[in-house]
């Protein structure tokens, strides 16, 4: 069974034992950056591109990381055989990087230094129902953060923008929201990249959004499978016109939604278990890790 690991600058705890100092920028501001990747037969999935990624939303946010790519390889390697992952249990990885301690001030070089953290549990268990029928999303009525104010693309820890959408996403009964800005264009879900069915085509938002990788893998697989894959942008008033959706991140993989609600209180209603677009990304992808295991068995943890 996989134990939850935290590790905080090298000292490796059980999770609810792991500690940051109350001063740290991470915690008072949000101040981090971080990145999610998870295990497939114990071979971490996308390693190298999730830390490009991070290297990109701290260039963003202009924040220095001092630490290299084997070095977070090293301590998410340290913290995931401390959860005894080795056992052949998948497991959930997150690595974040704050700007570290400091006095109570806004002014970013204030602060004295950065902090790694690990988190590693078991991979989160999936409900069966939310891919067969499928997930409900709601349209809410808070608007996404203007990419002018806030770039997506920064994959930070403040996420109250996200959060308050999501809430009012579940008091409606949904289980996730999915997010306008303030031109009705939509962005995404809370966590996890959008994707719809329109006049036939798989369509995908270009704006207001992080750069998801399993967002950018789906869209390779469905070029080599023939299907081109648009992005653009997306108008609210365009929904109620899409015959399927469905959401993606790397946890989630490829995840139908059943149900959107919108914001005039309709609902729109797809396919059980998803169209035939959505359908094939989920073979799509099963197929891609499949194939990505058997081709990287020698980087393996143990």
């Amino acid at each position: 069974m996989v134990r939850s690991i935290g590790y905080v600058n090298g000292v490796v705890t059980d999770l609810a034992d792991a500690r940051i100092p109350v001063l740290d920028r991470g915690f008072l501001y949000g101040d981090s950056v971080y990145e999610v990747f998870r295990t497939y037969c114990g071979i971490p999935f996308l390693f190298d591109e999730h830390f490009d990624r991070l290297l990109n939303s701290a260039k963003l946010a202009g924040m220095i990381i001092p630490y290299s790519r084997e070095d977070i390889y090293a301590a998410t390697h340290q913290a995931a055989m401390a959860a005894h992952a080795d056992a052949g249990e998948d497991i959930y990885v997150r690595y974040q990087i704050t700007r570290g301690v400091g006095p109570i001030d806004l002014n970013p070089e204030a602060s004295q230094g950065s902090t790694l953290i690990v988190i590693v549990k078991a991979v989160p268990g999936r409900n069966p129902e939310h891919y067969d029928p499928g997930i409900t999303l709601a349209v809410p009525e808070l608007r996404r953060n203007s990419i002018n104010s806030l770039n997506p693309n920064i994959k930070s820890g403040n996420y109250l923008n996200n959060i308050i959408a999501l809430a009012e996403a579940r008091k409606s009964g949904a289980d996730d929201c999915l997010m306008l800005d303030a031109a009705e264009q939509v962005t995404e879900c809370s966590n996890s990249n959008c994707w719809f069915v329109l006049d036939n085509k798989v369509v995908t938002p270009e704006d207001g959004n992080l750069n998801g990788l399993t967002r950018r893998t789906l869209i390779d697989l469905y070029g080599r499978a023939g299907i081109r894959v648009e992005l653009r942008r997306v108008q609210y008033e365009e929904l109620e016109n899409a015959t399927e959706c469905f959401i993606t991140s790397a946890t989630r993989e490829v995840m139908p939604v059943a149900r959107l609600k919108l914001l005039d209180g309709r609902c729109l209603h797809f396919e059980n278990g998803g169209g035939p677009r959505t359908r094939l990304a989920m073979g799509l992808y099963g197929e891609m890790v499949r194939e990505f295991v058997q081709t990287h068995e020698t980087s393996r943890w143990h």
